[in-house]
């Protein structure tokens, strides 16, 4: 048997952090994962780099920031002289695979992505945007020869059948052939963008017509009424995809040699931040599940460290045993299960906006979450030379973000921290030119002054 893992990558589109068992979800959605992350290595404080499809998926790919993908809106593609996580696996020995969204395609329509736009994988079955060309029950995907393939079922159903046709077309061959890098993203639970809903298998909507909302939901409301039934219904039947999936790995024995991946790109706020699902920095928005299991990555346990979606790719090569290039922002994750953490970074960059919105930075800690956003001036670009405080959330004692105190004149001092390590991670992480950020309009609520220890 080969030495060198098998790498799956189970990627979801949209799914909230609080839907996983782990984090304290009461509706049973995710059983599978909630084992299996339990086995692994789980991060619990995990989120993405940038909450809009294409931004975090160039991020994913590259590891690297959304600015300096030059994806920081949904549109452009990757830049041919961008580290890529498929040809850097491919030129160590790998076989590639893609199947499902891509979202990192500039203007292919509704075709096939060409090859030149797949980023690198050899093996392929997906679309650029899955929402536009099919639906729940017809889900169309095209081949490495461009050929459009119907494939039957419920979506999600649809695409795990034809990955494990793929798996077992790999366990089929001997045993010193190429190890695989397989990456299966799946659109659920984002919503079908042809008519905003969230179509689950039937009858599954009526199963949690009376699952628990979110706090956040449940006093901002927004489309939460409508939606979140069809929501946790796509959730659970990804659940069981996972289940299916490492089923098959067991039966063929590819689970003795094969690191599994659980992530999603972003959250999802239910309109109640902006007037659609994303593309804020609130928890709903920007933190997300993510979980590694198998090889070096079992018995990690839950890590609380300051984690996001660009570490992936890193993280990935590092398992392989491949070089990491230097112009990869994101760090290797692996060194976590080795409670390694020396000189860890305390808090996560976040870049947020896209075509029509004002840039925004945030940072978030274990407690905090702090933010700046750009005036119209800068609207429909991708960074800012200036930018002005928004936001501010204690999520310890608001972990559901539903008071912003960055007009506490109380907070002065905790806020004075974090735009120093904002600025920081800006400059240091991402590479983005020194801006100024300007102060929050303070007020001062009644005569009591808050001390806070030094530490954020």
């Amino acid at each position: 048997m080969n030495d060198r893992p098998n790498i799956l990558v189970f990627f979801t589109d949209q799914q909230r952090w609080d839907t996983l068992g782990l984090n304290g979800y009461t509706a049973g959605l995710t059983p599978h994962l909630d084992r299996l992350a339990r086995q692994g290595t789980f991060f619990k404080q995990a989120v993405t780099p940038q909450p809009v499809c294409g931004p975090c998926r160039s991020c994913l790919q590259t590891g690297q920031y959304a600015t300096t993908t030059g994806v920081w809106k949904n549109g452009p593609g990757l830049k041919p002289d961008a580290p890529k996580l498929a040809e850097l696996f491919k030129g160590a020995g790998y076989r590639t695979s893609y199947f499902g969204k891509w979202h990192l395609s500039e203007g292919t329509g509704n075709g096939p992505v060409p090859r030149e736009n797949r980023g690198g994988y050899e093996d392929w079955l997906g679309a650029n945007c899955v929402e536009l060309v099919s639906g729940p029950y017809s889900s169309v995907l095209w081949n490495e020869e461009d050929e459009e393939v119907h494939l039957p079922g419920y979506r999600v159903d649809a695409q795990t059948d034809a990955m494990i046709r793929y798996l077992q077309e790999r366990a089929d061959e001997p045993e010193d052939a190429r190890p695989f890098l397989c990456f299966h993203s799946y659109l659920e639970p984002h919503h079908q963008n042809t008519d905003n809903s969230y179509p689950a298998p039937e009858g599954m909507e009526d199963v949690y017509r009376s699952a628990p909302l979110p706090p956040d939901l449940q006093k901002l409301g927004g489309s939460s009424a409508e939606d979140w039934a069809g929501y946790c219904g796509m959730i659970k039947r990804l659940d069981e995809a996972l289940g299916r999936t490492m089923d098959v790995l067991t039966s063929t024995g590819l689970e003795k040699n094969t690191v599994v991946v659980f992530i999603s790109d972003h959250g999802c706020h239910f309109c109640t931040r902006n007037s659609e699902f994303k593309r804020s920095p609130h928890e709903s928005s920007i933190r997300i599940p993510f979980a590694i299991w198998g090889g070096a990555w079992d018995g990690g346990g839950e890590r609380n460290e300051a984690v996001s979606l660009v570490d992936l790719m890193p993280s990935l090569l590092d398992t392989a045993g491949i070089e990491i290039p230097e112009a990869v922002q994101g760090r290797s994750l692996l060194p976590l299960t080795r409670n390694c953490k020396e000189n860890w970074p305390v808090g996560c960059l976040i870049q947020f906006g896209d075509a029509g919105l004002s840039p925004g930075r945030a940072v978030r800690t274990q407690r905090w979450k702090y933010a700046v956003t750009a005036s119209n001036a800068f609207k429909g670009q991708g960074d800012a030379s200036e930018y002005e405080e928004t936001h501010l959330y204690d999520l310890k004692t608001d972990p559901y973000e539903v008071k912003n105190i960055i007009d506490s004149e109380a907070h002065a001092p905790v806020k004075a921290e974090l735009k120093k390590l904002l600025l920081e991670l800006m400059e240091t992480r991402a590479q983005e030119a020194p801006v100024r950020i300007l102060d929050a309009p303070v007020k001062r609520y009644g005569q009591r002054t808050i001390e806070y220890p030094c530490g954020i």
